[in-house]
């Protein structure tokens, strides 16, 4: 890939131009700004060419043009008729380097941040909406607070109390024997172990707020350029959406507040942890100082802890203009008072005891089962809470899970964070004690909390439902197959010999991508089996008080078989999640087309800004849209050009949500190109209050012209359901896939499924560019519609691949 040339001549045609503008007898200029989709593509793959130019742009995300359009505005004669074509690639804002496939960990966070934008289409100022974001606030912050303590369960509780006091536990390893109470070492004392051990969740806090810092300095900075007057004054009330706010993909201060408190609520867990042990033992007949002392420190512990809820609670969204005021010195205060606590706790704690000693599980051990319950209860007031919104929705005829779509989700997250948790407690435990089972009565050590055991049994269960499911789908997919073989020979040239293998393969392509739809039946039947089944698990957990194969002794031989097996089996499970995870980190961490892969999983997870969870992984949006919309701002200001957008794929969501973000003078300059979308099909069903149909549609009044391709054999886009105000429809489609039945003259080997990629080949998409181009530029002799008979043969001046 060529590069423009350092110095200011050669650099860049925009920048020379810029003062001056184009002249005036020059012909109006149109530009192709192509937008990729999910897993990205490469700037040559994208226009056709392998010679490109970086336009304007960094390493992360940049514009390029072929290298003989990289001067076009010095030269609009040689482009009368067709547009300059320009590639936006902000691939590596999800996959570029390495250091991204750590966000896998993440995931829960990821989850429940989305659970934010999934609120029904209820008007901005219903009350409920603030409900929503608080709970969805606060059950993100029982997210962190549940990862810092499985990390002081791992450390602190079945390294530094359970294994390093048991003489059996700690024999054989040698990194173990410094703490070891036979050794009479200085360290050996219970407290001293505890608050060295405590660095170890403070040091996994303390990444997580540099993770989050360092790309919130990249991608939360990005500022909207300034737009002329009316940008929504004009629109009606009720086709407004919160994404044409100019301070919607601004929320640096936000996340900034809301990492301050989260890093709070860790350390402060890490305390609590500490000052439970230590109050066990003061209370055993300890000294009466130290009594005091852990007491003052405890309300210590409680007042950050309400000032932290606090911050939570104020922290809202301010979307109406960029978030740029400056954080109350308490809330900058916060991490840095937590710490101090945190170090006075850790001195406390490793005050000399004489005959302390650690045995059984560490107090406080048992406050996981607090954490489920309280999540629970949360999930259940935002489903109350999503239910009433949903009453008051504008539209809700296809709105996924009718508006319990944030409830399901942000039940998920907590799941996948028990079972991370949990995950990590079994395995780590198994290791530690050898070849003896952790909570059985033969183990060296208790192991972790019975909780953990219990959650990890219903595992199994838990997926005998989604392979219920997944069965039933697949049977789904075999009917569809069959009806829709009925019509797939009527779409194509009656002569073209029928092929019934081929046949049989276009209709379950059809009926594959249609599984796309009946993704609320999975999520609702795995939301609903998890709250019950967790619930379960709590109740079995605290009236019994031990692990499902001991609990069950006394029943009869096939009940506690089963209890047995699914025990174990959900421990391994929960083990093989983790390891799965890790595994897929390291080598995306090696392997770019492995890390690419896994950008598409965040290509669609993290399109949405951290308003819940700032651990999140970050919002690629906040760097593309503010990129796309600069552009196209700046290019049609300086050059008086018109401009279409096409986006592929993901490429169309940020296409959209840039136009959103324009003045209105210059959206009206602009005409949209989607395909492969899921504006309508993903976006509109599951975050209706912001791609809805009242949104799109005013979208669509507002700028030039919008045209939309989709096919039925594409599992992601589809159609936008929308008729313009002249009755022309915006959708064009569903498009012939493949575009021949057979083998023809024309097409001697059998066309390719095409399914969500490679738009561009077909004559349709020719077309419906060319009239958008003829529509932008009425003065200029424009490409016209391709005939029948140029259908099939390449178009010299259609634009490249932009799908991902």
């Amino acid at each position: 890939m060529e590069t423009a040339d350092p110095t200011p001549h050669a650099r860049s045609t925009d920048r020379d131009t810029a003062a001056d503008g184009p002249p005036r007898s020059a012909p109006q200029l149109s530009l192709e700004l192509l937008v990729h989709g999910v897993g990205g593509t490469t700037a040559q793959e994208m226009l056709g060419d392998p010679r490109v130019q970086l336009i304007t742009g960094d390493d992360t995300a940049a514009c390029y043009r072929r290298t003989d359009d990289a001067d076009a505005e010095q030269r609009p004669d040689d482009y009368r008729g067709e547009p300059v074509r320009e590639a936006y690639c902000w691939s590596n804002l999800t996959s570029g380097n390495g250091a991204r496939a750590l966000w896998l960990i993440l995931v829960p966070f990821m989850v429940a941040n989305l659970a934010h934008w999934m609120r029904p289409a209820a008007p901005s100022e219903h009350p409920a909406q603030r409900i929503y974001d608080l709970l969805v606030r606060i059950l993100a912050l029982t997210l962190t607070v549940l990862l810092a303590a499985a990390a002081c369960e791992v450390a602190l509780d079945l390294t530094a109390w359970q294994c390093a006091g048991t003489t059996v536990c700690a024999a054989g390893k040698s990194w173990m024997g410094f703490l070891s109470p036979d050794n009479s070492g200085w360290w050996s004392a219970p407290g001293r172990r505890l608050a060295l051990a405590s660095m170890v969740p403070l040091l996994v806090i303390g990444f997580l707020w540099g993770l989050s810092r360092r790309t919130w300095s990249a991608y939360e900075s990005a500022s909207p350029p300034p737009r002329l007057p009316g940008t929504s004054r004009d629109t009606p009330v009720a086709e407004r959406t919160a994404l044409s706010r100019e301070g919607f993909w601004y929320g640096r201060r936000l996340v900034a507040r809301l990492r301050a408190a989260h890093t709070t609520a860790g350390v402060l867990t890490v305390a609590a942890v500490l000052l439970a042990a230590a109050a066990k033992a003061d209370g055993d007949g300890g000294h009466p100082v130290l009594a005091v002392t852990g007491r003052a420190l405890t309300a210590l512990v409680i007042v950050l802890a309400a000032a932290t809820l606090i911050v939570v609670w104020r922290t809202a969204r301010s979307e109406d203009a960029p978030d740029v005021a400056s954080d109350h010195l308490v809330v900058r205060a916060l991490p840095f008072a937590s710490l101090a606590v945190l170090a006075l706790t850790m001195l406390h704690i490793g005050w000399a005891r004489p005959g302390a000693r650690s045995h059984g599980p560490l107090p406080g051990a048992d406050a996981f089962g607090g954490i489920a319950v309280f999540q629970g209860v949360l999930v259940l007031a935002l489903a109350v809470t999503a239910w009433v919104l949903q009453r008051a929705a504008r539209d809700d005829a296809r709105t996924a899970l009718r508006g319990m779509g944030g409830p399901a989700v942000a039940l998920l997250a907590c799941a996948v964070g028990g079972v991370l948790s949990g995950g990590v407690a079994q395995r780590f435990a198994d290791w530690l004690d050898g070849g003896a089972t952790p909570g059985q009565a033969h183990a060296p050590i208790p192991g972790p909390p019975v909780l953990l055991s219990w959650q990890a049994s219903v595992i199994p269960a838990l997926l005998v439902v989604v392979a219920a499911v997944a069965v039933l789908a697949a049977v789904r997919v075999v009917i569809v197959r069959n009806r829709v073989a009925k019509d797939v020979p009527g779409l194509y040239d009656p002569r073209e010999q029928p092929d019934a293998g081929r046949t049989k393969r276009i209709a379950a392509t059809i009926a594959g991508a249609g599984l796309t739809d009946s993704a609320p039946v999975l999520i609702a039947a795995t939301s609903a089996v998890t709250l019950v089944l967790g619930a379960g698990a709590v109740i079995g957990a605290w009236l019994t008080g031990r692990a499902p194969g001991r609990a069950t002794e006394g029943a009869p031989p096939v009940v506690h078989a089963a209890a047995e097996t699914a025990e174990s089996l959900g421990s391994w499970l929960m083990g093989a999640g983790v390891i799965l995870l890790i595994t897929m980190g390291r080598r995306a961490y090696r392997d770019h087309s492995a890390r690419r892969t896994i950008g598409i999983l965040w290509d669609v997870g993290t399109f949405w800004p951290r308003a819940a969870h700032p651990f999140a992984p970050p919002c690629y949006a906040e760097r593309a849209v503010p990129d796309l919309t600069w552009r196209m701002a700046t290019w049609t200001e300086r050059f008086d050009g018109r401009l279409v957008l096409s986006g592929h794929s993901q490429g169309s969501v940020l296409a959209a949500a840039a136009v959103w973000q324009l003045d209105l003078v210059t959206r009206s300059r602009v005409a949209l190109l989607t395909y492969g979308s899921p504006l309508e099909r993903l976006y509109g069903r599951w975050f209706p209050a912001f791609f809805g149909p009242p949104a799109l549609t005013g979208l669509h009044r507002e700028m030039d012209d919008w045209r939309n391709l989709w096919r039925f054999t594409d599992p992601i886009g589809g159609p936008i359901r929308l008729t313009c105000e002249g009755g022309r429809r915006i959708d064009q489609g569903p498009l012939r896939d493949p575009l021949s039945f057979g083998r023809t003259l024309q097409n001697p080997l059998p066309a390719q499924i095409l399914g969500h990629g490679d738009y561009q080949a077909d004559p349709v998409f020719v077309t419906v560019r060319a009239e958008l181009i003829a529509r932008l530029s009425p003065d200029l002799p424009g490409q016209r519609p391709a005939d029948a008979s140029t259908e099939g043969r390449p178009d010299q001046g259609s634009s490249g691949r932009s799908s991902g």
